[in-house]
């Protein structure tokens, strides 16, 4: 169950710095060109676009090596030691596959309750735009959002990629 919490703190993160690397690009923008503040000069967007497609694939080596590595690691870790390889990847594709189910799903629905929250806020409610509320929901809404765009929908992934490794490497774990 341990890799799912993993896997999904490491998806958030990866947001986050792939976040951060646009943010100092954005301001490295303003320097060089000043005119796009005033509207005057475009500012490079295809540059933007490229650093968090590089970031994001960065960040998601270390996530994809332990989706993969985990269960290969554990056959034949287990097999070797106690002769039970199969019987243990058996185990973490079955914990992996309850846990990860519940985590993707409290991600999404956390996230979206989050996001919705916002919207309700912004429609007047509880003060509208600029209220206390607003702002706390606002950031609300950026946890929340790598919750149900990224790290929810690949935990389904996680789910798949742990089962047919498993099914590709049992013969190994035998």
């Amino acid at each position: 169950a341990m890799l799912v919490f993993l896997f999904s703190a490491l998806a958030i993160r990866a947001v986050s710095k792939a976040a951060f690397y646009v943010i100092n690009d954005v301001r490295a923008q303003f320097k060089e060109k000043p005119g796009i503040l005033a509207g005057t000069e475009r500012p490079d967007y295809r540059r933007c676009v490229d650093i968090v497609t590089r970031g994001a694939l960065r960040e998601m080596v270390l996530p994809g090596v332990l989706a993969v590595g985990m269960p290969i690691v554990t056959g034949i870790l287990f097999r070797v030691t106690f002769h039970v390889g199969a019987e243990a990847v058996a185990a973490l594709l079955m914990v992996g596959t309850m846990s990860g189910i519940l985590m993707a799903t409290l991600l999404n629905n956390g996230g979206g309750a989050w996001d919705n929250a916002k919207k309700y806020i912004e429609m007047g409610h509880y003060g509208g735009k600029g209220s206390p509320a607003h702002k706390a929901a606002v950031i609300g809404d950026t946890v929340g959002d790598p919750f149900k765009d990224t790290a929810g929908p690949s935990i389904h992934v996680l789910i798949k990629l742990l089962s047919t490794i498993t099914l590709v490497m049992a013969p190994l774990f035998i």
